[in-house]
């Protein structure tokens, strides 16, 4: 019997470490070269192992959009609705 108040379901994520924060100096985009960040502008900052990736908001937005779908198109398989 679980302990009272606690559920026995596993909490795992199949979602990465990642934040919003601000670019401190210029770089670029880490998906794209042509995407240049300034200091300020938001960035999604997705950490991988010990580092960090950062990408300008165009294509972070476009990031989590894909991701999203493909957790959407999981949970329906696993639903049976696919």
């Amino acid at each position: 019997m679980p302990p009272r108040g606690r559920s026995s379901v596993a909490r795992k994520s199949l979602v990465q470490r990642s934040e919003i924060d601000e670019a401190q100096k210029s770089h670029n985009c880490q998906a794209s070269a042509k995407h240049r960040l300034k200091p300020g502008d938001r960035r999604l900052k997705v950490y991988v192992n010990r580092a960090h990736d950062h990408y300008c908001a165009e294509c972070g937005i476009k990031i989590i959009e894909a991701d999203i779908a493909k957790l959407q198109e999981l949970a329906g398989q696993l639903k049976g609705e696919q």
